[in-house]
């Protein structure tokens, strides 16, 4: 089952070939994770939604409050009878109709959610190899901080990963600095200093990323900067790792020939469970 503009129905919606989001990636989502009916990071997640609507120019309805669109995403997971955890995403498009040019901005939106095993967050890959994806770039502009649904170089970079055996692909922009991981925010530990890129740098502006600067900033003799990372900084680091409101933390254990530690990832998962868990 899915939500479809408030109604729930059968999650076999049949979407016309005239529909935005098929024809011109005309869409934008959050992903989102439900615990015991609570909407993990929800206000981030909702005001992240609504500036990307305006961003794109999307018509936001009225009806778009906090409590709504809250109210849409558990109803949802009450018809499917989700209890512990869940994985959503709520995905809105722009209406049929114009061809690159819309013939207006109002939109629609539909809910989907699988359920999820585990409540807490855990490290879900013990070993986890990556490497540069160099193909084709993440250009450093504000488009590419939005979750929409032009996520082509992702795919693109996560096949190249299966390809080589790899877990998962960094990105870079059009100065061959690494942004991100096709799957999620990417942060790096050397000394006491953990770094992550600027928004600037064309990189996801992740609900994870912000909870875990919040979080590290809190712990002793970390220092949390915003700053470029080079290739040849990822063969200095002590650790990496990639963050998203799913999986939480995902250490990276190898970047071609360089290994690395997993301290500082247990250490924040703990406390991002501390959270959660009150």
């Amino acid at each position: 089952m899915i939500n479809f503009n408030g109604v729930i129905q059968d999650s076999d919606l049949q979407l016309t070939v005239s529909n935005r989001s098929f024809l011109y990636g005309d869409a934008i989502f959050e992903t989102l994770k439900i615990v015991n009916n609570k909407i993990l990071f929800f206000e981030d997640h909702y005001f992240r939604l609504m500036s990307s609507m305006r961003i794109v120019r999307m018509e936001i309805p009225m009806t778009f409050t906090m409590e709504y669109l809250e109210e849409q995403i558990l109803k949802l997971l009450d018809a499917l009878n989700f209890r512990n955890a869940a994985r959503v995403r709520f995905t809105v498009f722009r209406n049929e109709g114009g061809f690159y040019l819309p013939s207006d901005n109002s939109i629609s939106f539909v809910i989907q959610a699988t359920e999820l095993e585990n409540i807490r967050y855990k490290i879900p890959k013990i070993q986890f190899e990556v490497d540069l994806y160099k193909d084709f770039i993440v250009p450093s502009q504000l488009l590419s901080t939005l979750k929409t649904a032009n996520k082509i170089t992702h795919v693109m970079a996560s096949i190249f990963a299966k390809e080589n055996q790899l877990d998962s692909a960094l990105l870079i922009n059009e100065t061959k600095n690494v942004i991100e991981a096709a799957n999620g925010n990417l942060f790096m530990f050397t000394g006491n200093k953990l770094i992550t890129p600027p928004i600037s740098e064309g990189c996801l502006n992740g609900i994870m990323r912000k909870q875990i600067m919040a979080i590290a900033n809190q712990l002793d003799l970390i220092e949390v900067i915003e700053a470029a990372i080079s290739p040849f900084d990822l063969q200095k680091a002590d650790e990496l790792f990639i963050t998203n409101v799913i999986i939480g933390i995902q250490p990276i254990t190898k970047y071609r020939k360089k290994e690395f530690e997993v301290r500082l990832a247990n250490q924040l998962l703990e406390k991002m469970n501390t959270l959660i868990d009150t």
